[in-house]
């Protein structure tokens, strides 16, 4: 069986906070120090998750931990983001539920962290395949990128997310990704221009300067010192732990282009100059100042002229009017930041949009995973619009959060049959469309007048005054008069997190957020293609004189969009904590983490659960981890899980109404209920121990005497032997005493008999090992086993010799009568030729076959064949060699038993018919020709013509069967066979000298004949290789 761990095995404090018992918002803290103590940084209200940042690396993030937590129950291990991530993927992918993953917290608690540990738990837990990872690679490298130009270093945070991110992950009906969409909200774009004490611009500005090659930085003309830019701020410029060099190398665009990316890196370059341009002031004739760049380097080129003027006018245009004014340098360096500012806040938007074309899904979509990375509360010393509004969409974000909640709990009710006590809860709305501030902000904005911070202030007094969440210095409330803790430029609104000062200061400018038209159609002149797209306004033929919506309705329509894309998906929580302000390790500031607490709404969330029910879970796990407290389930139970779910709720007695029967849960009201069920299983686990325990110690106790037993018995028959023992033993002693005294007697012989037997055992082992290691019956295998010792060399090489005679005896009497003629022929030619004819070693493998013409069954020889008395030896086709010139003339040669025939090769008429008593010699050369002289009897009837002088093809089978003849027959001399390379042919009256010699071939020929004067013919035989 196998065994399951539980949420509530070995638990540090309480991993759930609906169990927590009693519950206090102290009781709360303690539980969550003692957690984060002991390195568990994540906590659960019911399905929503508690995340506390550590500030340095837990080893809970590995591979093997994916694999702990995939398909796994979500209450089944210790709480883990990875839970979460496996939940809500198993939910999309098995249930065809949309999902989305909501993170928050207040800047520095860790949402980047916890988006990208969902992303990555995502991508290891979904499927593979060459497209399938490339898909995940794309959107994992997204994040780096978007870091890269969206984060910065702030004072509570060294990687603060100073955009809103929320990605739309699409997977196919499998599971697996498809792609993606991002879509970022708020970009801090004021940052960029200048950065509060104590903090720094966009990370991607120092990456640049400190990972970027030599070469990049002179094509940008940029050098390394921070110091050398404006809009660089040098007191944070070093984080401690951030290595700008080493990111900006690992930093990879996704789907880019390489002239894409030199165009970005030309961008951001281009914002760092900009921060360094200088204005002077030059008065003109009419009194007013105008604004010139300071210090220019040479003569201006045609873009950086249209560029100085739109620093130096404004042109206004209405209707049909167009009106010119000139720049002051208050104004200049105005139009300069917002040109900075406007310039990289495109750039980030258009990367955003260029990240959405590669990840794009190009088939049809079926299933999303939404996760939402946006920046947290923020309360800062001076906090302006950016504040604002970031805490407004942290409003909206716990609006959601506490109507999901809710609705999600009472689904659940609902669903599992379970009666449901509604709960009223007062949620707090920040603005509406008519006496919101975003909606005034909006409308101080589009007022004609003049429109300053200041009336758009009196506006909120005059509106604002009689709300609880709203304070103002000139509020109409008059208990604020004698507050000097609260500026009179300043206003005070009681967010869901506590209480923010906003400086309102900027409010209206930062909500135009307006670009001169001229530096605009300066932008779009710019002989740079990246620019002219992000400045479209800027075409002089597509001019537009209506004005562009302000910047906090664009971000309220936004949050609108996100708000209902995320009502139509399931949600799933983390909320961040930040343990400390100090960034550091093991620091748990109780203060600031019960400020979270309070304004995370935690404790209504658990009260929200508990108002129900404490704890639910499935009839078969509890039925699984309870069974042993009731006799009739234990240790099996043969029925459906809820009637033993039943039956063991009756039998421990629990009071009706602390729980109640789902449709597949089990429902408990109080946490007292769950901690007395595992108190009781506790002490039952205890029980059955101590009885396992028991039942160990009877067996190993039985165990050990049933041994003892055993030996006894063993020992008592071993001493009931003892008296014949005892008289074997004697026998033997007085044998060993009679041994010991006649001992002397044997030791005369005793050697040779060892001797002997040694010998003997040798020569048997020897015999043996020779029997297993013979060579094979061939007669050429020259193998044989080695001498193992060497008084047995003689009769080794004795056995050899006898085997090899056997082994040929035995391979001679497989042989045929004709093999054996064959063979015998064979031997006859080795004798005769070996070592004596150069010819010889290739006629070796070629056998001898006797008749090459077929004489008795070719027609053209027919009448040939009839007139041969005898029986044809041999018929081939050989050259006559003439003496007069040396050439051959081709003749048939036939042998028998009696004779020689020479015959024509055409006709078949007999030339010549030497009888074998005629023949005395056969003269051949020592060389590879094939020449051979026939030397006749002196005075014979034959020898009238003289000797003959033959080449052929087959001379050794031709000399070797003559040979043969010669020595079978008793009536006539054994044919004498003359090798040398010179011998002497009687040709008629003349006796003519054949010499051989060696010579290169001529004229593609082989053996040639020459006739050199009348007494020599020579014969040249090729060299062989």
């Amino acid at each position: 069986m196998e065994v399951k761990t539980s949420l509530l095995d070995n638990m540090i404090g309480v991993g759930d906070m609906v169990l927590l018992e009693p519950l206090s918002e102290d009781s709360f803290l303690e539980n969550l120090k003692k957690r984060f103590d002991h390195n568990e940084i994540y906590t659960y209200i019911g399905s929503v998750v508690i995340s506390m940042n550590p500030y340095r690396s837990l080893p809970i993030f590995t591979p093997e931990k994916v694999e702990e937590y995939r398909n796994r129950n979500f209450y089944e291990l210790s709480p883990h983001i990875y839970a979460l991530a496996d939940e809500a993927y198993r939910s999309l992918r098995d249930q065809d539920k949309d999902q989305c993953i909501l993170i928050t917290g207040e800047s520095g608690a860790g949402k980047t962290e916890a988006s990208k540990l969902v992303m990555s738990y995502v991508a290891a837990v979904c499927g593979k395949g060459q497209e399938v990872n490339k898909v995940k690679e794309q959107l994992l490298q997204s994040n780096p990128v978007l870091e890269a130009f969206g984060n910065a270093k702030t004072v509570r945070n060294d990687n603060s997310s100073r955009f809103g991110k929320y990605m739309d992950i699409e997977f196919d009906f499998k599971g697996d990704p498809l792609g993606g969409v991002i879509s970022n909200y708020l970009l801090e774009k004021s940052r960029v221009v200048k950065q509060p004490r104590g903090e720094r611009n966009f990370h991607v500005f120092y990456q640049l300067l400190s990972g970027a090659s030599d070469d990049t930085l002179k094509k940008l003309k940029l050098h390394r010192d921070f110091s050398k830019y404006n809009y660089l701020s040098l007191d944070s410029a070093i984080v401690n732990g951030l290595d700008d060099a080493a990111n900006f190398r690992t930093v990879r665009i996704v789907g880019f282009m390489e002239d894409e990316v030199q165009s970005v890196l030309e961008l951001v370059a281009a914002v760092l100059k900009l921060g360094n341009i200088e204005f002077k002031p030059e008065s003109r004739c009419n009194g007013t100042d105008e604004s010139r760049i300071k210090d220019k380097n040479g003569e201006p080129t045609d873009e950086e002229s249209v560029l100085e003027r739109a620093f130096s006018y404004r042109t206004v245009e209405a209707k049909m009017e167009k009106v010119s004014t000139t720049l002051n340098v208050a104004q200049a360096y105005y139009a300069r930041d917002a040109l900075a500012k406007n310039l990289y806040s495109r750039l980030f938007s258009w990367l955003v949009t260029r990240i959405n074309e590669s990840i794009k899904v190009t088939k049809t979509r079926h299933k999303v995973m939404g996760v939402l990375d946006i920046y947290g509360f923020e309360i800062f010393e001076d906090n302006s619009f950016e504040q604002f509004i970031i805490n407004y969409c942290n409003e909206k974000l716990q609006q959601i959060f506490i109507e999901l909640t809710l609705h999600e709990e009472q689904e659940e009710y609902i669903r599992e049959g379970i009666e449901w006590t509604n709960i009223d809860m007062n949620l707090h709305l920040l603005s509406n469309n008519q006496n919101g501030i975003l909606a005034m902000l909006d409308e101080e904005c589009l007022r004609p007048g003049t429109v300053t911070d200041e009336t758009f202030l009196d506006k909120l007094n005059t509106i604002c005054a009689e709300h609880q969440h709203f304070e103002s210095r000139l509020s109409k409330n008059s208990k604020f008069l004698n507050d000097h803790s609260l500026p009179h430029n300043c206003f005070r609104i009681q967010h869901y997190a506590g209480k923010v000062l906003y400086r309102v200061e900027g409010f209206v400018d930062k909500n135009n957020d307006l670009l001169y038209r001229d530096l605009s159609q300066a932008m779009y002149k710019a002989n740079h293609s990246l620019i002219k797209q992000l400045f479209p306004e800027g075409n002089p033929s597509k001019v537009n004189l209506k004005r562009p919506p302000t910047a906090g309705f664009q971000f309220k329509a936004s949050v609108g969009t996100l708000m209902k894309n995320l009502q139509t998906k399931n949600p799933n929580y983390i909320r961040c904590i930040k343990p400390n302000d100090k960034k550091a390790s093991h620091i748990f500031t109780e203060s600031l983490v019960r400020h979270q607490v309070r304004y995370l709404g935690l404790m209504e969330n658990v009260r929200v659960r508990r108002a129900g029910y404490a704890f639910r879970q499935a009839y078969e796990p509890c039925l699984e981890r309870y069974k042993m407290l009731c006799k009739r389930t234990w240790p099996h139970w043969r029925g459906p899980e809820r009637e033993g779910v039943e039956v063991l709720m009756t039998d421990l007695q629990v009071p009706a109404d602390e729980f109640s029967y789902g449709r597949s849960k089990i429902f408990i009201r109080n946490p007292r209920t769950l901690f007395f069920l595992e108190e009781r299983r506790r002490q039952c686990l205890h029980d059955l121990a101590s009885l396992i325990q028991k039942i160990y110690r009877g067996w190993k106790c039985r165990s050990h005497f049933l041994l003892l037993k055993k030996s006894q018995i063993v020992v008592a028959a071993w001493y009931r032997r003892y008296a014949s023992a005892t008289t074997v033993v004697q026998s033997y002693t007085r044998g060993w005493q009679v041994r010991r005294e006649y001992r002397k007697f044997f030791r005369a012989n005793a050697g040779k008999k060892i001797y002997d037997f040694t010998i003997q055992r040798i020569m048997q082992k020897y015999f043996l090992g020779l029997k297993s290691n013979m060579p094979s019956m061939s007669p050429i295998d020259k193998n044989w086993p080695a001498r193992p010792y060497l008084f047995l060399e003689g009769v080794h090489t004795e056995l050899r010799r006898i085997f090899h005679l056997w082994r040929c005896k035995k391979y001679r009497s497989r042989f045929t009568e004709e093999r054996k003629a064959v063979y015998e022929e064979k031997l006859e030619a080795s004798e005769i030729f070996k070592d004596k004819k150069a010819l010889y070693p290739s006629s070796v493998s070629q056998p001898f076959k006797g008749d090459y013409l077929e004489i008795s069954k070719n027609p053209k020889y027919q009448k040939l064949s009839s007139a041969m008395d005898e029986k044809v030896l041999l018929a081939d086709v050989v050259n006559k060699i003439n003496r007069a010139n040396g050439k051959g003339t081709a003749r048939l040669f036939l042998l028998t038993k009696k004779s020689v025939v020479l015959a024509d090769q055409k006709t078949g008429q007999v030339k010549a018919s030497v009888p074998l008593p005629d023949l005395t010699s056969v003269s051949v050369s020592t060389q590879s020709d094939g020449f051979f002289a026939l030397k006749l009897k002196e005075g014979s009837a034959s020898a009238i013509k003289g000797d003959f002088l033959l080449s052929s093809e087959h001379l050794i089978e031709i000399i070797t069967k003559l040979y043969r003849i010669g020595a079978t027959s008793a009536d006539r001399e054994q044919l004498s066979i003359d090798i040398s390379d010179e011998f002497l042919v009687q040709f008629k009256q003349d006796k003519v000298c054949v010499k051989f010699i060696q010579g290169s071939p001529k004229n593609g020929n082989g053996v040639s004949c020459k006739r050199k004067n009348n007494r020599l013919l020579e014969v040249s035989v090729p060299t062989m290789a």
